[in-house]
């Protein structure tokens, strides 16, 4: 393993230690593709520097418990805001036979 592979799984591995950060935010925050950040915390930083490696697991372990309710909350979230836009339309005077865009602005 060169030493630019090694110092980027370092990198990743503080940035998610520091921040309880997730794959996908890491990928996202260095522009790389989350099977990278994977495999650099989760098997690479594992034989160059164990003592990271052990403390970024502990946030990878928690991310992955705490990922089913995280996702539950998106949801909720997408159809709350689905519901604000059609209550705001109906405040507008939007009929019920205009077709609304409910899944404009909504991820």
């Amino acid at each position: 393993m060169n030493g630019l592979t090694e110092e980027r799984a370092a990198m990743l591995a503080r940035y998610i230690i520091e921040r309880n950060a997730t794959v996908r935010a890491a990928a996202q925050k260095f522009g790389i593709s989350k099977s990278t950040v994977h495999k650099d915390v989760s098997q690479r930083l594992r034989t160059f520097n164990p003592s990271l490696y052990r403390s970024v697991r502990k946030v990878l372990d928690t991310n992955k418990i705490e990922r089913h309710m995280r996702g539950g909350l998106a949801t909720r979230e997408k159809y709350l805001r689905r519901k604000q836009a059609l209550n705001s339309a109906k405040q507008k005077g939007c009929s019920d036979e205009q077709p609304l865009n409910l899944n404009k602005n909504i991820s």
